[in-house]
């Protein structure tokens, strides 16, 4: 079994989500929603790292997958972005994790299958996928989306992994010629 911990950073409210993955199954563990107050960012930043590290110690997962920085309007907001996503980071390297990075359509796309699905069709089928009781809050769910994206990722590159190790085994007993 592996547990994930799924981050979706943000400056104001930082959404985390923790699956364990066994085989192809997946299973809700916690999610939830870091709510940094005040105008200071750095204090913000130190709330976004002390609460990751928290849940990191209590939790332990065996895997960070975090959003990618996209290109707002506002290079103020990405700015931010980028550096609540840095706080998430060093939590993250802190715990001794192995970090993955996922843009938002490559999040979308293996949730939902579709790379421009809107927020509530991200929230509906991390509900379905993990049977959850009712709708994540935002940011909870693109969290869990994101660990979910991470297992869909990992899951396949193993598969691929396999084969490609099956035909690389028969071309050096001389069976690909």
């Amino acid at each position: 079994m592996t547990r994930i911990l799924g981050i979706d950073p943000g400056s104001r409210i930082t959404g985390y989500g923790l699956v364990d993955v066994e085989g192809r199954e997946e299973r809700f563990v916690d999610c939830g929603s870091i709510f940094t107050k005040g105008e200071d960012l750095p204090a913000r930043l130190k709330t976004i790292f002390e609460a990751l590290s928290e849940l990191i110690e209590q939790f332990q997962p065996e895997q960070m997958a975090i959003e990618q920085v996209f290109m707002h309007r506002n290079a103020s907001s990405a700015l931010k972005l980028g550096q609540a996503r840095g706080a998430a980071i060093c939590a993250g390297v802190m715990g001794q994790l192995p970090i993955s990075e996922y843009t938002p359509t490559q999040v979308k796309q293996s949730v939902v299958g579709k790379g421009s699905a809107d927020k509530a069709q991200v929230q509906h089928m991390v509900k379905m996928l993990l049977s959850l009781p009712e709708v994540p809050a935002e940011d909870a769910a693109d969290a869990l989306a994101i660990a979910l994206c991470h297992a869909h990722t990992s899951a396949t590159a193993t598969q691929l992994g396999a084969q490609a190790g099956v035909a690389l085994r028969g071309f050096r007993k001389g069976r690909f010629r």
